[in-house]
């Protein structure tokens, strides 16, 4: 597939470029996958939500591309470089928005204790204003390599022992356990997982699991070096800067890698240093 929807590339301003492919960029899953053991079910927004709210969004977004201050200002709050955390932030900034008609943000970050004892933390409660029902939203920026074929256990983040199945049954078992939060009832759960999905090279495109989203561009890893790519700066993993940030990479070095020309991207591993990249963690 080689028509993406990538309206985030149109803008200017860094920023607003990162905010605008957190709206509007689909997850990287489609759907949960079969092997999946379930405990508290969970769902993924559907490409079309994520496209549709990018364009009841897109006038806030074009006025923010003008004047980012608003958004720089709010992103001050945050004191780490942790990618995982930016990403949050600026879905915190979408969703407490006035511009943003659809969902009403009760809380962010909400504590749940029991006892002196805390059992855990929800990211987002909203009110879906359209159903008028409280939902529980976990939202997550992640970057993994699929090994071997390609089933779920084979998606490997920083530290291998973080793999895409011990993240999704960490939402099932642990995150999506409660049932009300600040006195209300927890009505729908959400798993909102944007980042990017990174295949081998020469893999099989006809052979995806059913479970990867294929309207979300994939990446490519590999431990050789590709021609043509320069190196994306860390804030750049979520979207690449309007202007090419770096001279195309003669030396190469672990990291992620990105072509003006194809709009690839490829993450680059020393053998036999075989891992990916979990921006959470």
């Amino acid at each position: 597939m080689t028509d993406y929807f990538e309206p985030w590339l149109k803008y200017k301003h860094p920023i607003v470029r990162q905010l605008a492919f957190c709206i509007a960029s689909p997850n990287i899953i489609q759907h949960l996958p079969d092997e999946l053991e379930i405990k508290n079910r969970f769902e993924v927004h559907d490409t079309g939500f994520w496209q549709q709210q990018y364009i009841d969004f897109q006038t806030r977004l074009d006025q923010l591309d003008h004047d980012p201050t608003p958004l720089i200002e709010f992103l001050q709050q945050l004191k780490s470089t942790r990618l995982g955390l930016r990403f949050e932030y600026l879905f915190w900034f979408w969703l407490q928005d006035e511009a943003n008609q659809h969902y009403q943000l009760i809380q962010h970050s909400i504590q749940i204790i029991e006892a002196k004892n805390t059992l855990g933390e929800i990211d987002f409660l909203v009110r879906n204003q359209a159903t008028k029902q409280i939902e529980h939203w976990e939202v997550a920026l992640k970057y993994y390599l699929g090994e071997s074929n390609l089933q779920l256990m084979h998606w490997y983040g920083l530290n291998r022992s973080d793999t895409l199945l011990r993240k999704l049954n960490h939402f099932s078992k642990k995150q999506f356990q409660f049932t009300q939060a600040l006195d209300f009832k927890i009505e729908k759960r959400l798993a909102i997982m944007k980042g990017q999905l990174y295949l081998p090279n020469l893999a099989d495109l006809t052979v995806l699991p059913s479970w990867i989203n294929t309207q979300h561009r994939l990446g490519q890893w590999g431990h050789h070096i590709e021609t043509g790519y320069y190196r994306l700066q860390r804030h750049e993993w979520i979207c690449p800067d309007l202007e090419q940030s770096s001279p195309v990479a003669q030396w190469w070095c672990n990291g992620l890698y990105h072509n003006t020309s194809t709009l690839q991207f490829y993450m680059y591993r020393q053998a036999p240093l075989v891992f990916s990249f979990d921006i959470n963690a």
